[in-house]
């Protein structure tokens, strides 16, 4: 969906309002786009100079984009280099990133009519990739998933370089919603039982309600672990969960059964001073804030 489903009246509201609340005196803000306005795609240039790039990079991009371009903004990276020698001409592979341009003016306007300085924009997963990866994780190669409410999106980072970044329906309010159907409880009672049952097998009907779309998740980032290994020779060392759903009861060790991979709850605090007073609520809300806490550390880089 390119548009907010909410009114940009009632962001701004809600904006201000936090802003109020929490005695900001800052005006400068970095928002991020969330995954599913963004498209991803990785591509390989054959060789020629740094300076060839930007050119060929717009010409491939037509191949790749199922929009017009005129309607979107691009940004692209490199992400590898086949040599070490700068002054050679080298096959490159890119990541591709565009955002449409409808997207962007929608950002524009909150931030203008809530009377912020909008200095940057950024798609969800390099807020998710600045918060989560950590020095260990800067030599691995890891699977960050962000189960949010409205989507999931399941990125690579070789690294700490984004290789793939792939963003699905599928979501925290889906399982709500199938719990609902599946024990006749409203949406209310049914995220309730989610929160506080979720897959653990002293909750039958809870857990077999969301099995199917769990598995869908499950497949979706073994079809894509599996495509990265193949292509790559790389295997994937961890899986860090992120977003609401990250806490659902019994949830980490049923991915880490189908998985067999360790699997890390999403601690966007752990590299920033906090009073020890507050470990058990940060920790709590943490999946939650990853890429709050992702585009903040932006603003301190």
């Amino acid at each position: 969906k390119s548009t907010l489903s909410i009114s940009h009246q009632d962001v701004v509201r809600a904006t201000t309002a936090i802003l109020r609340e929490a005695r900001i005196k800052s005006s400068k803000a970095y928002f991020s786009i969330p995954d599913f306005s963004t498209f991803f795609t990785t591509f390989t240039l054959p060789a020629m100079t740094e300076e060839e790039l930007p050119q060929a990079i717009n010409y491939e991009a037509h191949q790749h984009i199922p929009l017009p371009l005129q309607e979107v903004t691009l940004d692209w990276q490199i992400i590898e280099k086949k040599a070490a020698n700068q002054k050679e001409a080298t096959p490159f592979k890119i990541l591709l990133v565009a955002v449409p341009n409808e997207v962007i003016q929608q950002y524009q306007e909150i931030a203008a009519n809530a009377k912020l300085e909008l200095l940057s924009l950024e798609a969800e997963v390099f807020g998710l990739t600045r918060a989560l990866i950590g020095e260990q994780e800067k030599q691995e190669t890891v699977c960050l998933i962000d189960m949010g409410a409205r989507s999931t999106t399941i990125s690579i980072i070789d690294k700490a370089v984004l290789k793939i970044s792939h963003s699905f329906d599928t979501s925290g309010n889906d399982l709500t919603n199938i719990i609902s159907q599946g024990t006749n409880l409203n949406y209310e009672e049914a995220e309730a039982a989610k929160k506080k049952y979720g897959l653990l097998d002293s909750a039958s009907q809870t857990k077999e309600a969301m099995l199917p779309l769990i598995d869908l998740i499950l497949n979706e980032i073994k079809k894509i672990s599996l495509s990265f290994s193949q292509t790559e020779q790389k295997e994937i060392a961890k899986v860090i969960l992120a977003g609401g759903t990250a806490l659902m009861p019994g949830l980490v060790s049923y991915f880490t059964q189908e998985l067999a991979k360790p699997i890390i709850i999403a601690h966007p605090f752990a590299t920033i001073y906090y009073p020890p007073i507050l470990e058990k609520d940060l920790k709590a809300i943490g999946p939650s804030y990853s890429i709050a806490v992702g585009a903040a550390l932006r603003g301190l880089e």
